[in-house]
């Protein structure tokens, strides 16, 4: 375990990196270290909770959005929130939508990034807490597979993701929602 850190230019500089695939993890924690940042490990909401029950106050969280299991990021994402408004974390996900980088930044994140992302990228996230209003409008309709895309994530968020109700409530079967979540993942 590590002990809590203290206040001060050191606090600024701790980093919590929630998410369960070890060897994106260790990647994340190594790259993190080489550029000066503390950097805390966490694979769940609870183990979250309990660095948070320790006294870490990391300035910084990267969350992967789907963690072990069912679970969502989204809850560690509001729980740090909660802990620490001034907290910037960037969400990583491989099932990027609009319903959950919404949700995302409603819950307290400042940023929302699609998988595969790098270091530089989540440093320029961090970077970038101020909405950008020149940013361009996308010229084109949305096909009828992002739309389906799009009310998927919603349903899902809508039921913390949890497959089994999101499937019910969109009238599938679980296998079908199962395959259509594996068939659109960023990798």
């Amino acid at each position: 375990m590590n002990p809590p850190i203290e206040e001060g230019a050191d606090a600024r500089r701790l980093l919590l990196v929630v998410e369960d695939d070890e060897s994106l993890s260790q990647s994340l924690v190594r790259s993190f270290e080489r550029r000066g940042y503390r950097v805390l490990r966490a694979a769940s909401l609870e183990s979250v909770e309990a660095l948070l029950a320790q006294g870490h106050a990391p300035g910084y969280a990267v969350v992967d959005l789907k963690l072990q299991g069912e679970a969502s990021g989204l809850a560690c994402v509001q729980r740090l929130h909660a802990h620490a408004p001034g907290m910037l974390i960037v969400v990583l996900t491989g099932f990027a939508s609009i319903a959950t980088a919404v949700e995302a930044v409603k819950l307290g994140a400042c940023h929302y990034l699609a998988k595969p992302s790098n270091t530089d990228d989540i440093e320029r996230a961090f970077a970038r807490t101020e909405g950008d209003v020149e940013a361009a409008l996308a010229p084109r309709q949305a096909s009828i597979k992002t739309l389906e895309w799009e009310r998927i994530h919603e349903v899902l968020a809508a039921t913390n993701f949890n497959i089994s109700e999101t499937a019910r409530r969109l009238g599938m079967h679980r296998r079908t929602l199962a395959r259509k979540l594996e068939k659109r993942q960023v990798r």
